[in-house]
């Protein structure tokens, strides 16, 4: 089933692997069972060729570490939703798009939560032949639909969710695949179904990850996948105080978003044509 996910699908078979890879590890960030059955065949052959583009044989390594990027996202957003989840207000949590995230089956959730995965029908089946018969630790409600469907907002409306109460959403792996445009479509859409003090997460790049020469041989191999990056901001809490989120942006290597992990220097924000990635997270107005 996994030959017919799309392109920008398979890039989930990729986060699994690397959840896979990091689960195996000694010193791992967090422990993710199900990563290796979600990364299926495909998932390895994706990782050799990102590996190759990330360390290069027989010279000095310049694009980021994907494998500590990876890392270092899974455990900051399992905090953030851990954290969300605490809350006694917190009963409702979406991830959009779900792609091969295990969280709801690998993690403990407060009884009062509904957990929300949106995604396209292929992914969810997909998932659903490999969880088998493994059990959620949540009340869990798949909404099987695209995100740029004119009507995902009621669809996952019809699977129990309250636009009236606050939610936390999770936008992981998603903006820097879409046409800035749509990023801003699908902030505006999240926006306006989400209560004041909703809570979002997201990451995103800057402009200059998508440019910059020494990027090219990992930007390369996203787009041989027919998934390139398309979209990156260097100022990530404009983009969401736009739609009417109020966000912090932390850098990789940065406090609260390091764990050990993050190998490179994190330069200023006020410095100029350097790669960043930003994890975005605050609360709707």
């Amino acid at each position: 089933m996994s030959t017919s996910l799309d392109a920008v699908e398979r890039t989930a078979l990729l986060t699994a692997a690397l959840r896979a890879a990091e689960t195996r590890r000694a010193d791992r960030l967090y422990e993710d069972p199900h990563a290796d059955g979600l990364a299926g065949d495909i998932g390895p052959e994706l990782l050799a060729e990102v590996r190759r583009a990330t360390f290069p044989p027989g010279r000095e390594r310049t694009v980021p570490s994907t494998p500590d990027y990876n890392a270092i996202r899974t455990r900051f957003f399992d905090d953030y939703l851990q954290e969300a989840a605490a809350d006694p207000g917190t009963t409702q949590i979406v991830l959009a798009p779900a792609g091969m995230d295990s969280r709801a089956y690998r993690l403990n959730w407060p009884d009062r939560v509904r957990w929300f995965e949106v995604d396209r029908p292929a992914v969810l089946a997909y998932k659903d032949e490999r969880f088998g018969a493994a059990v959620p630790r949540t009340d869990h409600r798949k909404v099987a639909v695209d995100l740029t469907s004119p009507d995902w907002e009621a669809c996952l409306q019809a699977a129990g969710y309250d636009p009236t109460v606050p939610s936390t959403w999770l936008l992981e792996g998603l903006l820097y695949y879409i046409p800035e445009p749509d990023a801003h479509r699908i902030l505006e859409r999240v926006a306006a179904i989400s209560a004041p003090g909703s809570r979002v997460a997201a990451d995103i790049v800057n402009s200059a990850a998508l440019t910059l020469p020494h990027m090219r041989d990992l930007l390369d191999v996203f787009s041989g996948w027919g998934c390139p990056w398309l979209f990156g901001t260097d100022e990530p809490e404009d983009l969401f105080d736009r739609h009417g989120f109020d966000v912090r942006a932390a850098q990789p290597g940065e406090a609260g978003a390091d764990f050990g992990r993050w190998p490179d220097p994190v330069p200023p924000r006020s410095e100029r044509g350097v790669r960043r990635v930003f994890f975005v997270h605050g609360r709707r107005r």
